[in-house]
């Protein structure tokens, strides 16, 4: 019997985007709907979903997921002015529970999978991985073994097992069911009602495992899956993150969820870093240096532990799967330039599998790898060298004012003037000429004369212009704008460096700021207290008197140390305290590591009291309470 049925006024839709597609939507009017809102939106760069939202013009759009980010690169924020309206990443609803925690063992199983046939693009070649896989009994009994010795409960799991193919997952639910371990497999082309029986039988506990191809990756509800079962190589982020949340939603009784990631030997091409940057953010490096250490800044509850030789596998992974030496990358820039002819920086970027840092390492830029390979390069200026190193230094910009401006500025084939600019503009500006300027130009270079060396050096603004276009597709937070101080063009939760902060509050005149070294920088002329504090002082220049304890108490609390000789009477002592009586603001900077060039923006801040002095222990509360994954991290970092 045929289950569907035609709505005849179109009044209230619930539907798949198939059997709208199906239901030809052309003869009704493109703004027949107030509200449209589209679940699991991540699949919205689809032809389907492309052709339906397209035609609907309707008044609001929403659109839903969990997985924003796809694994082909394109794009689903033009719907919505490239912005995300709210949001809720895995740290942050796992650390307000609304997700459950899980502990993550990657483990090594012995299988080498460097003969496994390679498609670019495509991955490896899943004929040949099924019968890798399915050609040992070995191989299903170590999986067996593990998930006995480390799910919470193997005589009460609710396990998902995740396989390469039909093939696969058929042998290990015989296998499993011959262990005594009830499961069953089930795949895309199964009958309705076993998949629907399978997860009913999951849930009521008369099976233990059920072993899926290309299935339950998304929109499946089962809350007391409590094991994760990750049985095929996977380098797509979305594809982890969807498996990985199959077992994260909280259930009566369920402490944890126990994911185990089956590791073999891979091919060079073999990506681990997409799926561990998709979880724990970062760069390359930034996994790397999480690896060696054991993920040690992670929700509360949680926990990653990759096994010797799955974390030997990874790192040379992270090493290896990629162009490292400057040689490689200028072939690898010839090998993609034949490709496309007009390769961008962010061409460059998605093919070849390098980050940004890579690019810009040492004293190196995008245009000397295009010189290097060939490319044809804007006429250089009297000082390139210096400004194309600079643009190594802004590589932390994830503000959205600040990229848009500059992207609108550089569109000016003559030098703008600099006074018809608001003084917000004025001091946007400020921050790049600062930044990027600072080693060729006098003290007494006036602002506008900054600008106009910049516009005298053509190439490295047309790389600037492709290095914005990149970074902003890299924006991670939500910001918030300083309302209390109009003329100060910072967002909170942004990243900047010491020269921007000053340059955006105003310090100095002219195209360069003083300089900045201690720790607090009283801005007068704001009426402010600018405070820059490094959180993890195990390295770098610090001596036994300058590693003061800054962290987060919670998301809303920062505990920080003053200087080793203030009294809580003293005028500094007093002028900290008294702040607020006194209208002055208290704006917070933070970094992870002294290494790091730019500290985060915490915003502004109101004392709530003191503990001792020489040196003083102040808690400060912040007017915005940071994000899960902020908070993490700087609660972490004085461990």
């Amino acid at each position: 019997m045929d289950w569907r049925f035609t709505p005849q006024h179109f009044e209230h839709v619930f539907a798949s985007v198939q059997s709208l597609n199906a239901a030809d939507l052309d003869d009704l009017p493109p703004d027949h709907f107030d509200v449209v809102i589209v679940d699991e939106f991540h699949h919205a760069a689809a032809p389907s979903y492309r052709k339906l939202l397209d035609h609907l013009e309707p008044v609001e759009l929403l659109g839903l997921t969990a997985t924003p980010e796809r694994s082909d690169d394109l794009s689903v924020l033009h719907w919505f002015d490239d912005r995300i309206a709210a949001e809720l990443r895995l740290w942050d609803a796992i650390d307000q529970q609304r997700l459950s925690p899980f502990m993550y063992f990657g483990i090594h199983d012995g299988l080498d999978l460097t003969q496994i046939p390679w498609r670019r693009g495509h991955g490896y070649d899943l004929e040949a991985l099924s019968s890798l896989y399915t050609s040992t009994d070995a191989w299903a009994r170590t999986v067996l073994q593990e998930v006995l010795r480390l799910a919470d409960n193997h005589s009460t799991m609710r396990a998902l097992g995740f396989c390469v193919s039909i093939d696969h997952a058929k042998f290990m639910a015989e296998h499993f069911n011959k262990a005594g371990v009830p499961a069953v497999a089930v795949w895309g082309d199964s009958p309705q009602a076993d998949r629907k029986a399978a997860l009913h039988d999951l849930a009521a506990g008369k099976i233990r495992v059920v072993f899926s191809v290309d299935l339950f990756n998304e929109g499946v509800d089962v809350p007391t899956v409590d094991t994760v079962l990750m049985l095929r190589p996977t380098e797509s982020p979305t594809l982890f993150l969807q498996q990985l949340g199959r077992g994260l939603r909280r259930s009566k009784g369920k402490s944890f969820c126990t994911v185990l990631d089956f590791v073999g030997t891979h091919r060079r091409e073999f990506r681990f870093d997409r799926r561990y940057r998709a979880l724990i953010g970062g760069t390359r490096r930034d996994i790397e240096r999480a690896v060696q250490q054991g993920f040690p800044f992670l929700p509360a509850g949680c926990y990653m532990r990759l096994d010797e030789k799955a974390s030997e596998i990874v790192l040379r992974s992270l090493r290896e799967a990629i162009p490292t030496r400057w040689p490689a990358r200028v072939e690898e820039l010839r090998v993609i330039h034949a490709k496309y002819p007009d390769v961008t920086l962010s061409k460059y970027l998605a093919e070849s599998g390098l980050d940004l840092p890579d690019v810009y390492d040492g004293s190196r830029a995008w245009s000397d790898l295009c010189e290097a390979a060939g490319l044809w390069t804007e006429p250089a200026g009297a000082h390139e060298k210096p400004l194309r190193r600079a643009l190594g230094r802004l590589l932390h910009i994830d503000d959205d004012e600040r990229i848009a401006a500059y992207r609108r500025l550089l569109e000016s084939p003559t030098p703008v003037d600099v006074s018809g600019l608001s003084p917000r503009e004025r001091r946007l500006v400020r921050m790049l000429v600062a930044s990027t300027g600072d080693q060729v130009m006098t003290k007494d270079a006036s602002l506008q004369e900054g600008v106009d060396l910049l516009w005298a050096h053509p190439q490295v603004r047309a790389e600037l212009a492709q290095l914005l276009l990149e970074l902003d597709d890299r924006v991670d937070h939500l910001h918030g704008s300083l309302d209390h101080h109009p003329d100060v063009p910072l967002q909170v939760h942004a990243r900047y460096t010491r020269i921007e902060i000053l340059a955006a509050f105003g310090i100095g005149d002219g195209a360069t700021v003083p300089s900045w070294r201690e720790g607090v920088y009283e801005a007068k002329s704001a009426n402010a207290e600018l405070f820059a504090f490094t959180l993890d002082k195990s390295s770098g220049a610090f001596s036994p008197t300058t590693r003061y304890r800054d962290y987060a108490i919670s998301p809303s609390l920062i505990h920080w140390e003053s200087q080793s000789l203030t009294r809580a009477d003293s005028e500094t002592g007093l002028r900290y305290r008294n702040h607020e009586r006194d209208g002055r603001s208290i704006m917070l900077f933070s970094r992870l590591r002294a290494d790091d060039r730019a500290f985060w923006f915490l915003g502004p801040a109101t004392y709530r009291g003191h503990v001792g002095e020489k040196p003083m222990a102040i808690t400060w509360e912040l007017h915005t309470p940071l994000s899960g994954d902020l908070y993490q991290s700087f609660a972490a970092a004085v461990a």
